[in-house]
């Protein structure tokens, strides 16, 4: 196979912590250098992320570093897509590493597969022991419900996949990135191609190592923010997010409304219910941070136990704020249309 000339698309800001290393895995590909170009897109980082790039540059002339003045990842992903030259277009991200053969497995599944969308699967890492305990969480169906790229070893047709790779002319077809999506720019996209009567493939012979939050409350920050922007993002783009981004939510509603039932009516049946609830959840919450333990040893058995709930609660908790939050965001997307139209 004649292997096409690509762009490599990176939305980065503040990633001066992981650039070298993603570099240096870009530049590691088995893929031709000379049939490739990697963008940058900097969303005006505030440490050393540019400094760094432009440092790199001597080394690597294939680099090239592009500004983003509104900072999110669509608008990154639509600048590089406006300035690229490549017949394929893949995504990456600074927060990852890739093995040698990723870049090539990606196009080769692309061109390859009845498919408009090719992409693999996360093999999540952390650094220090509290990374390591998060990483290990978001590997369980219990941390991310049934999330295809995360837990499979199967090949197929799926909903999402990671980042992605795809030819230049889908996004002439379907239109580029979803701006309004500061998160779930991939689902939303993906849901389009579907809706478009194409098809995502996952190759699980595509891996990402992929660097978690390695922090509580990094964690919590981003399970809030991902709990937020699902709700937001089935108002806007409806079927674009399945039932398991919503289980959090349902999990903490019911919590509160037991909660109050049970204070309110001093009824042992509302009691009885949150107990049953809780009950399940603690059996589940232990079950997996003690087969967590039983292979990475007993030191991460109160950290699984905390941070399912920590997690789960914050998710939740960020769907909440995102339903309270759609009236006022629905009315600035109402206001942005009619001054686009002005």
């Amino acid at each position: 196979m004649q292997l096409p000339f690509i762009s490599v698309i990176l939305p980065v800001r503040n990633e001066e912590k992981y650039i070298r290393a993603c570099v240096a895995s870009i530049f590691a590909q088995d893929y031709p250098v000379e049939q490739m170009e990697v963008i940058f897109v900097d969303g005006r980082s505030e440490d050393r992320t540019v400094a760094l790039l432009t440092q790199m540059r001597e080394e690597h002339p294939q680099i090239v570093v592009l500004d983003n003045p509104n900072r999110t990842v669509p608008y990154a992903m639509n600048i590089g897509i406006a300035h690229s030259r490549g017949e394929v277009i893949v995504r990456l991200d600074a927060h990852a590493e890739y093995p040698p053969d990723y870049v090539r497995l990606s196009v080769e599944t692309l061109l390859t597969r009845d498919c408009d969308n090719a992409g693999g699967v996360f093999e999540t890492r952390g650094r220090g022991l509290m990374g390591e305990a998060i990483a290990e969480m978001l590997k369980t169906p219990l941390g991310v419900g049934n999330a295809t790229y995360r837990l499979t070893t199967q090949d197929g047709y799926v909903d999402t996949v990671p980042f992605g790779c795809w030819r230049r002319e889908l996004f002439e077809r379907i239109g580029g990135f979803d701006e309004r999506m500061t998160r779930n720019q991939d689902n939303e996209l993906n849901f389009r191609i579907r809706k478009n009567g194409g098809k995502v493939y996952l190759n699980h012979n595509i891996r990402v190592l992929y660097y978690c939050r390695d922090t509580l409350p990094g964690i919590m920050r981003m399970g809030y923010m991902n709990g937020k922007w699902n709700v937001i993002t089935m108002t806007l783009v409806p079927g674009s997010m399945g039932v398991r981004h919503f289980v959090p939510l349902c999990f903490v509603l019911s919590t509160i409304v037991l909660v109050l039932l049970t204070l309110l009516t001093r009824s042992m049946f509302f009691g009885g219910l949150l107990a049953l609830e809780w009950g399940a959840y603690l059996l589940l919450d232990f079950f997996y941070s003690y087969t967590i333990a039983r292979e990475k040893g007993i030191r991460f058995l109160p950290l699984e136990i905390i941070l399912y709930p920590a997690f789960h609660f914050a998710y939740g908790f960020g769907s909440l704020r995102g339903i309270l939050a759609l009236p006022r965001f629905i009315r600035e997307e109402r206001r942005k249309r009619r001054e686009g139209k002005a």
